[in-house]
């Protein structure tokens, strides 16, 4: 036999040997006593203190639940509202339409202002589809300054409009009707009220969601809801100070990133006129400039940030723009 067949022969042997070697696993140690300790029962005390009666007068004001009562008559002051945000939406069709997809499973609101609200003794009649305790499923993806998804902080209203179409002359957009934009008004600021809701916080969706949404759009008459006492607007003769200034030394792309970012739009400091920045400049321009919303950089929108900025957060903000 050769001596390489020998040594082939050698390590076989060899490796069937290691192959063959008996193996035990080693035998779990287990403390009885620790999990007696954890499924024991943790012991409670007997009352000693006997419980305080409720008189049947006391009693009349709880508020009954499944197996126990609720006492209402004391509150702490370590709270504030759940709602931050008024959020305003065109349907993009009409009432019927409107209602099919608002009391369906996917998307909701708060409020209904049809076509044509209905009366009741000279006052105009709202359609609430959701409870303002409850989560209405309007905004979708969004965010405002330092909050995101604002179904969560939110009351939002839907309006029957079709919104924008296609024609021969290019986009048309459908007005309000005066009826419509009375009720709005009334049940916005009744909302703004109860819930202390700031200027800067009466929103459309295209301000949570630029690029992604369009609604109430520029027809929406958002200084007309200012006047009334509803939203943020900003002060001509400050408008016109601000462009001014910016005409000799407008900001640099970074500064207005910084401040739309500052005023709640979902904007990066880049420095670079990006995506984001042209969506965020386009919704800004559909809510406070409403004759031109093209989307591109201007002197009279930097001009309104500006003004914006100043009346609703300070001059700190305008001066941190300004770094």
């Amino acid at each position: 036999m050769s001596k390489p067949l020998l040594v082939g022969l050698a390590l076989a042997v060899v490796l069937a040997g290691c192959a063959s070697a008996p193996t035990s696993a080693p035998t779990p140690v287990v403390d009885t006593d620790a999990i007696d300790r954890i499924f024991s029962n943790v012991p409670v005390i007997d009352d000693t203190t006997p419980p305080r009666r409720y008189s049947p007068a006391q009693g009349a004001t709880l508020e009954r639940r499944s197996g126990y009562r609720v006492d209402r008559s004391v509150s702490s002051r370590g709270q504030n509202q759940r709602i931050r945000f008024l959020v305003l939406h065109y349907t993009g069709g009409d009432d019927k339409a409107a209602f099919r997809a608002l009391t369906g499973g996917n998307v909701s609101a708060h409020y209904l202002v049809t076509a044509t609200p209905g009366e009741y003794q000279n006052q105009p009649v709202v359609m609430q589809l959701v409870d303002e305790s409850k989560r209405a499923w309007h905004a979708g993806v969004s965010s405002w300054a330092d909050r995101v998804n604002l179904n969560d902080t939110s009351i939002g209203i839907e309006i029957v409009n079709r919104g924008h179409y296609t024609s021969p002359d290019g986009m048309v957009w459908d007005p309000y009707s005066r009826a419509q934009i009375e009720l709005v008004t009334a049940l916005a600021r009744d909302i703004v009220d109860r819930y202390h809701i700031a200027p800067e916080n009466v929103l459309g969706h295209s301000d949570i969601a630029p690029g992604r949404k369009v609604d109430p759009g520029p027809f929406f008459p958002w200084q007309r809801l200012h006047e009334a006492g509803v939203g943020a607007w900003p002060e001509r003769h400050v408008v016109t100070r601000y462009q001014r200034e910016l005409s000799a030394s407008p900001l640099s792309m970074a500064q207005l990133q910084r401040a739309l970012g500052l005023w709640g739009y979902p904007v990066s400091v880049t420095g670079t006129f990006d995506e984001p920045t042209r969506k965020a400049l386009g919704a800004f321009q559909m809510h406070f400039r409403p004759a031109d919303t093209h989307g591109n950089v201007d002197v009279e929108s930097q001009a309104i940030l500006l003004a914006l900025l100043e009346r609703y957060h300070g001059l700190a903000d305008v001066r941190a723009v300004r770094q």
